[in-house]
């Protein structure tokens, strides 16, 4: 009995209907990403695991998919690293490569790899699928793409300003209404040290990023199960309750943050961004929101999230400021900042929201039936000349039965269909169908290609 073939868990399929929907999304990103000067570069879909290990945390590495090595990669494994079960140890001992996690620290190797050949500020964009053995579940996979967008080499808050021109200009083109929230782990750091808790920066910015999903109550317990004192979660409440606009929060924080260096260098930078932004014509919404903390410890500066409006969804885009990425592979103090926009989830949005278009420039938009060999020879000189007028369009390759040639054609969502039988051949005429209204009209063939030009 032959085997059912299947796929791995948290991997999927794309139907070509999928795959269009996902290259209109890929491709707009990308139109926007050059419109502002980023080139691409792409990257092993393997890494070192030297490079990987170490670099996204402890339960980071346990997600790494590590690769064989191959050949006989147990024979030179000595029997009392096999009988010990020490996994880290064995991996060591039979895998030297790993399926990338992300594409920021592929990144920063690359930058550092070719520093003497690229130029700098870097602006690179990279849109590639990432690997992680996360448990599958709704919304989460095993393999998925990111659209990265970086700028490395440069500290200017103007490259956090075209950040947020990209995010408006990507969302407004798929039609999507978004908020963009912005904070400054330089903020977040103020405020560990005036509550007199600097040492648990990292414990303190984590609870606070999931104040959206679990609530306040739950916030304040994990802070204290992480060992923040009482009087510091005390301190720390009306910070995260703080109203008001921007300008009204920035006061606000200019006051509380007053006795703390690096807070007031945040609140600074976020002045100025949102200096920039309030004379933008931006076609997003953006807002200060200082429970923004991003979990991912390398950020340094301005912070990211974009939520869509009227969607049930978490963050589709998100990204910040990083000083020194680059350090762990030997080249420090270069600093960069990039969001990523998050493909699977917009994926989705458009989907529920029925924002697709109807037709796609990878689709078909005509088909010519096909009656014979004589109008087979009558078609193609037709055919080939609507092709260079960059027309997509097909013959159906037989000569079956009307009904199975239009059923084709109404399976793949083409809008034209073009007849020519021996009518059609004597007046050096076609039919053209209009498959949506069912109209037909008999044209020229230059009348022919105008039409499927204009529509």
């Amino acid at each position: 009995m032959a085997q059912k073939p299947s796929i791995p868990k948290g991997t999927r399929d794309f139907s070509p209907a999928e795959m269009v929907k996902r290259n209109y999304i890929f491709d707009t990103i990308k139109e926007v990403f050059r419109l502002y000067g980023f080139q691409p570069i792409e990257t092993p879909a393997m890494e070192n695991l030297s490079t990987l290990m170490g670099k996204y945390g402890e339960e980071g590495d346990k997600l790494l998919f590590k690769i064989l090595n191959s050949g006989d990669f147990a024979g030179n494994v000595q029997d009392e690293v096999w009988t010990e079960k020490n996994s880290n140890k064995l991996t060591s001992k039979i895998s030297e490569k790993g399926l990338r996690y992300d594409l920021t620290v592929p990144t920063a190797r690359f930058v550092v790899q070719y520093q003497n050949e690229i130029v700098f500020p870097f602006k690179r964009y990279q849109i590639q699928p990432v690997w992680r053995a996360d448990r599958p579940q709704k919304g989460r996979y095993r393999e998925f793409y990111q659209c990265d967008v970086d700028v490395i080499g440069s500290n200017s808050l103007l490259n956090e300003v075209e950040l947020v021109q990209i995010i408006s200009d990507v969302f407004t083109r798929l039609k999507i209404e978004t908020v963009v929230k912005i904070n400054n782990r330089k903020i977040l750091s103020g405020i560990a040290e005036v509550i007199g808790e600097n040492s648990r920066i990292v414990d303190i910015t984590v609870a606070i990023d999931k104040l959206d999903k679990i609530g306040l109550e739950k916030v304040n317990a994990e802070l204290a199960e992480k060992g923040v004192s009482a009087e510091a979660i005390e301190k720390l409440q009306p910070i995260l309750a703080l109203k008001g606009n921007t300008a009204e929060k920035v006061s606000q924080l200019e006051q509380i943050l007053a006795t703390s260096e690096i807070g007031l260098k945040g609140v600074a930078e976020i002045k100025k961004l949102f200096g920039y932004l309030d004379n933008l014509q931006l076609n997003t919404e953006v807002e200060l929101d200082l429970t923004l903390a991003r979990g991912l410890n390398y950020y340094t500066g301005a912070i990211f999230e974009v939520k869509a409006k009227n969607a049930e969804m978490g963050s589709i885009c998100g990204g910040g400021r990083y000083d020194d990425l680059t350090g762990i592979f030997g080249l420090p103090n270069v600093s960069g900042v990039g969001v990523s926009f998050g493909a699977e989830r917009i994926y989705d949005v458009l989907l529920q929201a029925n924002l697709f278009p109807q037709h796609s420039a990878e689709t078909t938009k005509v088909l010519f039936v096909n009656f014979g060999e004589r109008e087979e020879a009558y078609c193609l000189p037709v055919l080939a000349e609507i092709r260079k007028k960059g027309v997509n369009a097909e013959i159906f390759p037989d000569s079956a039965k009307m009904q199975k040639q239009m059923t084709y054609a109404n399976r793949k969502n083409i809008p034209f269909v073009v007849l020519a039988g021996e009518s059609e051949i004597r007046s050096e005429k076609f039919t053209l169908k209009n498959m949506e209204t069912g109209e037909q009209t008999s044209v020229l063939p230059e009348e022919l290609i105008n039409i499927l030009l204009q529509n």
